[in-house]
């Protein structure tokens, strides 16, 4: 709920704004203006609906903005702000104005003016959506009867709910499909992960037994949406339907009750030739191709493993800067092998110093990342190495920040949240470090030793099976007995 000062603070804007918004508007352009609240930096960054970048705006004294969009193309466009990004439904004469605070950036994120409804609708079912999308493990303990019953009710009344705002409200056909498209795509996505959480790998074959409707949603699927090509449910959707679909042809070439592996060659090439034979929009193609490619060769696999891949990879993309991205990360990773010294990158500590990793490591670390952008992520990280902590105390734990903002950002979190200063540190260069580790998860972990020999290039610290990873590798460090309990 708004609060009074929330309230007045709008109202001020639109008085602000509201003479600039009006004019001979036609139907080729639009108005974006607002308000930042405790900005990363001076600017914010606008994309069009195809992702690619439209301006960049600079905010005033006041930590304002305002924007013309000339020859309009109407549609889901983008804004991002200190590594934050927010989508924006924006349609011919629209004039909508923003204010947020960074601090809590969906949150606190409230849209005003002319198309504000249709936006504020919008974020309203993205946020329910991810909130949902976090109860999906414990959704996933019901039984699949019971799971499709309670997903299906649940999409149902949520479109029950939007088709009573179009009674009060009149907004175009446009926007209708793309919360149509929100509702529906969230809750596809659920039922593609779900046998996953439900079965586990050891019981993959029973996807078969599922009930016979329970797929029954692919048969709507537009799998060449580009007006949704940047639309998180349906890349949610479209990354957990062709892991499934994938799964038929596994099990035609792996004893048929074998225990899942994800990480098959078979498997992972299979996922890259479904995307390139059910997908003809290129953008959805090479996107897909790319993080389906890079979710294989980020694991710890072999050189040669690691280049089969790739090659069936660039066979397929037709996107040059993401064939040139994979390259380097394959060769970034043959630097981060097992029994290879770390590199060499320098860090900043809370107090400003400036450090290289080789000389902050005395005894075996883990090396864990976090983002200024992702709360959850970065009090999840902190509050779970204070727990390995305690029982790993032969370990060390290094956090790194991987945002190149103002350093008061950085410390602001630290600060807020009482984490220790100790061992806290950033990249001194962001682009630089985060390509050469190749950070490109943020629960991406690095385990090595006390000379700084890898151990481990990328583990997950909130696996099941972490402990028993780490017991593995200290075991052969001679740094606990196997008798020791965790």
């Amino acid at each position: 709920m708004l609060n009074r000062y929330t309230v007045i603070a709008l109202t001020l804007l639109s008085v602000t704004f509201g003479c600039q918004f009006k004019g001979n508007n036609t139907n080729e352009y639009a108005y974006i203006g607002g308000e930042i609240i405790n900005p990363k930096n001076k600017s914010i960054v606008l994309f069009n609906t195809k992702g690619k970048i439209v301006d960049s705006i600079t905010l005033d004294d006041n930590n304002r903005f305002i924007h013309k969009i000339d020859n309009l193309q109407p549609g889901l466009h983008s804004i991002t702000h200190g590594g934050e990004y927010q989508m924006i439904l924006l349609e011919p004469d629209d004039s909508i104005m923003i204010r947020l605070n960074t601090y809590d950036f969906d949150e606190s994120l409230v849209f005003t003016g002319k198309g504000a409804k249709k936006n504020n609708y919008l974020l309203k079912t993205y946020l329910s959506s991810e909130k949902e999308a976090k109860k999906l493990v414990e959704y996933s303990k019901m039984e699949p009867e019971d799971f499709h019953e309670f997903v299906e009710n649940r999409r149902l009344k949520q479109l029950e709910d939007f088709h009573e705002f179009l009674l009060k409200n009149k907004e175009s056909e446009f926007f209708k499909s793309i919360v149509e498209a929100n509702i529906n795509y969230n809750t596809y996505a659920d039922k593609e992960i779900y046998p996953f959480a439900y079965f586990g790998n050891n019981k993959m074959i029973h996807i078969k037994d599922l009930p016979e409707t329970f797929f029954n949603h692919r048969k709507n699927i537009d799998y060449n949406a580009n007006h949704l090509s940047h639309f998180f449910a349906y890349n949610r959707f479209l990354f957990s339907n062709i892991d499934n679909l994938a799964i038929k042809d596994y099990y035609e070439n792996n004893p048929y009750h074998s225990k899942f592996n994800r990480h098959a060659m078979c498997y992972n090439k299979n996922k890259l030739d479904l995307i390139d034979s059910i997908i003809s929009d290129t953008a959805i193609k090479n996107n897909l191709l790319k993080y389906k490619a890079r979710e294989y060769i980020s694991n710890n696999h072999t050189e040669d493993e690691a280049n089969e891949l790739l090659n069936h990879y660039l066979a397929k993309s037709t996107n040059e800067d993401d064939k040139s991205y994979m390259k380097e990360l394959v060769s970034s990773l043959k630097l981060l092998r097992q029994g290879n010294p770390l590199p060499n990158i320098e860090l900043v500590n809370y107090n400003d110093t400036h450090h290289f990793i080789d000389s902050i490591i005395t005894k075996p670390t883990i090396i864990y990342f976090w983002s200024s952008n992702s709360k959850s992520q970065y009090r999840n990280s902190h509050y779970m190495v204070e727990k390995l902590k305690s029982k790993y105390p032969e370990m060390d734990f290094i956090s790194i920040n991987v945002n190149d903002n103002d350093d008061k950002f950085w410390k602001n979190i630290i600060n807020n949240y009482n984490f220790p200063t100790i061992n806290e540190f950033k990249f001194k260069n962001s682009k630089t470090a985060r390509k050469t580790l190749a950070v490109n998860y943020l629960n991406k972990s690095i385990i090595v030793d006390e000379d700084g020999i890898i151990l481990h290039p990328n583990v997950n610290i909130f696996r099941s099976d972490f402990d028993e990873t780490l017991k593995t590798l200290l075991q052969k460090k001679h740094l606990i007995v196997k008798q020791d309990a965790l």
